[in-house]
């Protein structure tokens, strides 16, 4: 297999090459000796022609010239000293050098013998790195928004992982508190003991109807209190569903055998409706937490940090932290009645993943309707002593909408994970038959590749943007053949995959010895830069947490190929060296392309 040679060690050599002319040239046009600082060699910048820029404005005591005149004169003497340096240009004080076709034949050689594109992706300093995500309440299926969560989570985890990063992922598990006893109260009230069997929901779906219906009747009983002459604000806490279920989550607390058990059959039911959803998108996870065991913990970090004059404790007996010193704002942490809020249990997450795991960072796959939570979650356990906690990072994402608008829970207007999961299939089903792409296949082998195309396409729509950006989700848009798609960028793998099983047919293979006699064209050269580009972005992306920079990494690939695939003849093409070459280039092409995808989760199918 022909994978990618290490961009760093490329980089460098040309670097060490350059340098090395560049010294040369100073001293013969200036008659001085000048120190490897003040020589700054870079990419050059993609609006700019050329491969490598030197800066050059530091030189400017040596030559006592202008910036375009040192650098023309700079630049002939390279051209003339340098081979493989064909040409450059000087944009005021940046030299820009562009190297030879034949220094880039030599380096598509080496990159065609390297075990693996992802091997040499490594991290200067490799870290132990925590990624939660996915996080799902147990009061309702997963939606739209935990797929871009779960989506995000995954890649990051592969990303991180490639670049020799120890990352172990993780889940925390909101199952417990008001919003988990809303549903718990529904069921109970209005159910008359439905089950996923005997109705022939998912659990989590399941669940989820009663969240919904606690809602529509709690709405009613405000309504009714505010026609009554009540103030909204007092209705909402004195409405009698409120009332009863802040009564449940205080026997659960207190751990009420009958309330505690009603909790453990309907969690039950979720866990196996989330199982089934996380099995359909490609994610796991190495260790699963749940704020019913750890916010025991917070409980005992908030108590221990009040008796240390950490905390203050109000006269109903809630105990609060006064973060007003680091510009933050005052945060309840127990209520008045000792039940314990969110804030309180990822106090324990956090110091119970520090104490098993002693991570470097933490990565929180959390939404940007969050970034207070960790500010505050951060500036609290920096108050109790861990300075560890300067290694929490919340990963803060945008929202996903739909053309039509905001998804809301409460009112069962979210997008369910596993109807879209269905329905990119089906649209994928539709789209493929209708092009006739699959008419050989068996069934099962249609249906294995509806599923990969469904799937990329989905996954590939979501990562492609950059996390920080909210999104529109469109589901008919992300199955396009042609354009910036999951499903253009398999199409383009797949098509590969077919000129390989053509020519086995034909009795042609590779032959990786000859590539250093061909003479490529401009159209071979910018695609081997591309490729070359392929494991910087990969350290990018690992360093800048963002999975959207190896997404449209991939569409530019897969574009640029199959502008070459249109324009030149791969197994007809007469000349066997030229022949030869453009089949290695079409592999290492194909195993970049396989490798990007899979940093994304996404699968390639071999035919399409």
């Amino acid at each position: 297999m022909l994978y990618l040679q290490p961009e760093n060690f490329l980089q460098k050599k040309m670097e060490i090459l350059l340098k090395k002319k560049i010294k040369e040239a100073v001293n013969f046009l200036y008659n001085c000796d000048v120190a490897d600082n003040l020589i700054q060699i870079q990419e050059t910048r993609k609006d700019f022609t050329g491969d490598f820029t030197l800066v050059v404005f530091p030189l400017l005591r040596f030559s006592k010239n202008t910036p375009e005149n040192t650098g023309e004169t700079i630049g002939n003497y390279i051209v003339d000293k340098f081979h493989s340096i064909s040409g450059f240009n000087v944009i005021k004080g940046f030299l820009n050098f562009e190297i030879s076709n034949s220094w880039w034949i030599d380096y598509f050689a080496s990159m065609a013998a390297q075990e693996s594109p992802l091997d040499k992706c490594k991290a200067v300093k490799p870290e132990t790195v925590m990624v939660e995500y996915s996080s799902p309440n147990t009061n309702k299926p997963l939606h739209l928004g935990h797929i871009r969560n779960n989506l995000l989570g995954y890649s990051l985890f592969r990303i991180l992982s490639s670049c020799g990063h120890n990352v172990i992922k993780t889940n925390i598990v909101n199952d417990r508190g008001i919003h988990i006893c809303k549903s718990m109260l529904a069921w109970e009230k209005f159910s008359n003991g439905e089950t996923p069997e005997s109705s022939g929901m998912k659990g989590d779906h399941l669940v989820g109807k009663y969240y919904v219906r606690f809602e529509k009747e709690y709405r009613e009983q405000i309504s009714k209190l505010v026609e009554g002459g009540m103030d909204e604000a007092v209705a909402k806490n004195a409405a009698s569903l409120m009332t009863e279920t802040r009564d449940m989550l205080l026997k659960w607390e207190s751990g009420d055998p009958e309330v505690y058990e009603l909790w453990k059959m309907m969690n039950s039911w979720v866990y196996a409706g989330f199982d089934e959803t996380y099995k359909k998108l490609g994610v796991d996870f190495d260790k699963i937490y749940y704020e019913s065991e750890t916010y025991k913990l917070g409980k005992e970090l908030v108590v221990t940090a009040l008796e240390n004059n950490i905390l203050y404790q109000n006269e109903d007996n809630s105990i609060w932290a006064d973060l007003t010193g680091e510009g933050l704002d005052q945060k309840l942490l127990l209520r008045s009645d000792g039940t314990a809020v969110y804030m309180t249990q990822d106090l324990g997450t956090a110091v119970n993943r520090f104490n098993e795991y002693h991570f470097d960072k933490h990565l929180y796959v959390v939404g940007n309707e969050q970034n207070y939570h960790f500010q505050v979650l951060t500036a609290i356990l920096k108050r109790m002593g861990y300075e560890w906690a300067d290694g929490l990072i919340h990963f803060s994402y945008g929202m996903v909408e739909l053309p039509e608008g905001r998804m809301k829970s409460r009112e069962g207007t979210i997008v369910d994970a596993d109807d879209l999961i269905v329905e990119m299939q089906e649209t994928a089903r539709d789209v493929s038959l209708e092009l006739g792409k699959l008419a050989d296949f068996s069934v099962d082998e249609q249906e294995d590749v509806f599923r990969k195309i469904g799937l990329g396409a989905l996954k590939y729509y979501i990562l492609k943007v950059d996390p920080k950006k909210n999104m529109t989700f469109n589901p008919a848009e992300s199955i396009d053949f042609n354009g910036n798609t999951g499903p253009f960028i398999q199409y383009t793998y797949a098509r590969i995959r077919s000129v390989f099983r053509k020519a086995e047919q034909l009795g042609i293979s590779e032959d990786y010895n000859s590539i250093f006699d061909v003479k490529a064209g401009q159209k071979e050269i910018v695609l081997i830069k591309l490729l070359r580009r392929f494991t910087q972005t990969v350290n990018d992306a690992a360093t800048g947490y963002s999975p959207a920079l190896i997404a449209n990494y991939s569409y530019e690939l897969a574009r640029e190929y199959n502008q070459f695939y249109h324009d030149f003849s791969i197994l007809g093409e007469n000349d066997p060296v030229v022949r030869n070459f453009r089949l290695v280039l079409s592999k290492v092409t194909s195993e970049v392309l396989k490798s990007a995808m899979w940093l994304l989760g996404i699968e390639m199918p071999e035919r399409m």
